[in-house]
């Protein structure tokens, strides 16, 4: 049942910002269980029917949306194919399979007695481009959240931090002039002097989960042809952030390094985030499957816009994400349901 869900999915496509089938798909299948889920924008949740107010509020959350298809696939990513206990498609590891398993917990568990806390089910939009109308919108509408698990690709391994994201605008201002006369202020120069400083600079705060802040200048611009001084150069930094600092921190410290070029953040709202890992969630995860790593996750999830402990978990490999022929494995799928049922009855 739910393998088939997935592979419905997988047949619809639904890139960041055009999920609006995918929503009707998951809307349609829980009503068809019973379930009453409501919808805001392309954003699906409900809450269990067996809620009383004086018990925790757990968030299972994962998401529809895709990148688009790589260009190296070579075969249809909108066909679901099983071949060798691989699932084949877009979204079927990055969250596809996460995504199915948790509807398939939550579902199992949103009317068991015996539970002793409230699920909160959101399947949500615009993970893939950290967008406004996904989880950052839908957050204000459910109410107090203790606590929640996000869906995404781990091997079923427990990432208890991840690091935040900043995008940064560099500038960096010259003069033009002539290059055959050796006129004006090379701006491109002095730019590359900047950028030399980011990319040997060593953040000082260390972190045993997620290593180093690191900082990656990837774009570079500068110059309009072959004779003229350019008199600006604009590059782009990618910022990754641990827990030792705060986003606008980080950024602080590279402006102070940068004396040609001034630097712009795009936004600072994606920050480090993680859970404690004496936290029952953690504590349930590695007593339900104690061959399971306990780490800090490299790459940015939803969790980044939690303002609350999350545990990030999920079926899959983070590796296979946004690659060409993406697959995920049916017995991952399967694992991922039993393992998500077990650890919410264990933590709760």
């Amino acid at each position: 049942m739910y393998l088939q869900l997935l592979k419905s999915l997988i047949a619809i496509p639904s890139l960041s910002r055009q999920e609006g089938d995918t929503a009707d798909l998951i809307e349609a299948f829980l009503q068809a269980r019973g379930l009453a889920p409501r919808r805001h924008l392309n954003n699906v949740w409900l809450r269990a029917r067996n809620w009383r107010e004086d018990r925790p509020v757990v968030l299972l959350n994962s998401h529809h949306d895709t990148v688009k298809p790589a260009a190296g696939y070579t075969r249809d990513p909108y066909l679901p194919e099983i071949i060798g206990g691989k699932l084949y498609g877009l979204g079927s590891n990055d969250a596809g399979g996460a995504l199915v398993s948790l509807i398939s917990a939550f579902v199992e568990l949103e009317h068991d007695p015996n539970l002793n806390c409230n699920l909160v089910l959101a399947a949500t939009a615009e993970e893939e481009i950290s967008g406004s109308n996904g989880i950052a919108v839908l957050l204000p509408l459910l109410g107090r959240i203790d606590a929640g698990i996000v869906g995404e690709p781990t091997l079923l391994d427990l990432a208890i931090a991840e690091r935040g994201l900043v995008v940064i605008d560099g500038e960096t201002r010259g003069v033009s002039g002539h290059a055959a006369r050796k006129e004006g202020v090379n701006a491109l120069y002095l730019a590359l002097d900047d950028i030399m400083t980011i990319r040997e600079h060593t953040f000082t705060r260390p972190s045993a989960l997620l290593g180093p802040t690191s900082a990656a200048v990837t774009v570079l611009n500068s110059g309009t042809q072959h004779n003229v001084i350019p008199d600006r150069a604009t590059f782009l930094i990618d910022l990754r952030v641990n827990e030792g600092y705060r986003n606008e921190e980080a950024v602080a410290e590279l402006q102070a390094l940068c004396i040609s070029s001034e630097l712009k953040p795009r936004s600072l709202r994606l920050q480090s985030s993680g859970i404690n890992p004496d936290h029952a969630l953690v504590v349930a995860g590695k007593a339900v499957r104690p061959e399971a790593k306990v780490y800090g996750s490299p790459t940015l999830s939803d969790q980044a816009l939690m303002p609350f402990p999350t545990l990030k978990l999920g079926p899959g490999d983070s590796a296979r994400s946004h690659t060409a022929d993406e697959f995920i494995y049916v017995a991952e799928v399967e694992e991922a349901q039993k393992m998500y049922v077990e650890l919410l009855r264990k933590a709760y």
